[in-house]
C-alpha cells in the first residue's frame, strides 16, 4: 500500500517540475535557477507556503494566539522558519521536545507534498539559533580533547539534528573525524582523532 501512495507523488512532483521548467525564460542559465537540491525559486516558495499552512493548521491546537513567520536559508541550503509571538515556550516544550515534534511533522508534510525530502527547520524564536551555537561549542571543546588527549571522545545521545550540526561544525576541523553510533534514542557523535 506505501508503494501505491508514493507513486502518483513523485509523479506529481515530477510534473509540476518539468512544468515550471518548460514556463520558464530560456535565457536565465540552470545554474541560477536551481539552488544545491535542483530547486528552483518557485519550488522554493511552494516549499515555503506548504510549511507555514501545516504550521498554522497545527498551532490552531496550541492558542498561542498571533504568531509571525520569518522565512530564510540555513547555512547548509536549508529552510529554516522562525516563529515568533507572544507566549510560545510551549511550542518548545523541555528540552526541545515539542519544538522537535514539530519540526518532524511540518518536515513530513512537506515530504509529502513535494514527493521527497527538504530539509526544513522549524525554530521558536532563535531558541535553535542558540542551541546551535552551545552544541558547536561542544563539538570544538570535544575535538581540542579528542587531540589533546589523542583517544576518541564520546558526546551524549543526541535528535538527528543535533548530530548534524556536530558533524557540520567538525567537517572542517584539522585533525578529527566524526561518525554516530548507537541506535534510537541513544545515538551520540563519536569525535576521533586521526
Amino acid at each position: 500500500m506505501a508503494e501505491e501512495t508514493n507513486e502518483p507523488i513523485e509523479a506529481e512532483a515530477t510534473e509540476e517540475v518539468s512544468e515550471t521548467v518548460a514556463d520558464e525564460p530560456s535565457g536565465e542559465a540552470p545554474e541560477e535557477e536551481a539552488n544545491e537540491y535542483g530547486l528552483t525559486d518557485e519550488e522554493l516558495d511552494r516549499i515555503a507556503d506548504t510549511a507555514i499552512a501545516a504550521l498554522d493548521d497545527i498551532l490552531k491546537y496550541f492558542e498561542v494566539g498571533e504568531v509571525t513567520y520569518d522565512e530564510y536559508d540555513g547555512d547548509e541550503g536549508e529552510l529554516i522558519i522562525d516563529i515568533t509571538g507572544d507566549d510560545l515556550a510551549v511550542l518548545i516544550g523541555r528540552h526541545g521536545k515539542t519544538l522537535d515534534a514539530l519540526q518532524f511533522l511540518v518536515s513530513t508534510i512537506v515530504a509529502r507534498s513535494l514527493g521527497k525530502r527538504y530539509p526544513v527547520v522549524i525554530d521558536v524564536e532563535g531558541y535553535k539559533g542558540r542551541q546551535r551555537e552551545k552544541l558547536e561549542q561542544i563539538a570544538e571543546s570535544a575535538a581540542s580533547r579528542a587531540l589533546s588527549q589523542n583517544r576518541s571522545v564520546k558526546l551524549r545521545p543526541m535528535t538527528p539534528y543535533e548530530r548534524r550540526i556536530v558533524h557540520i561544525a567538525l567537517r572542517d576541523y584539522e585533525g578529527v573525524d566524526t561518525h554516530s553510533e548507537g541506535e534510537g534514542a541513544a545515538r551520540h557523535v563519536v569525535v576521533r582523532p586521526l
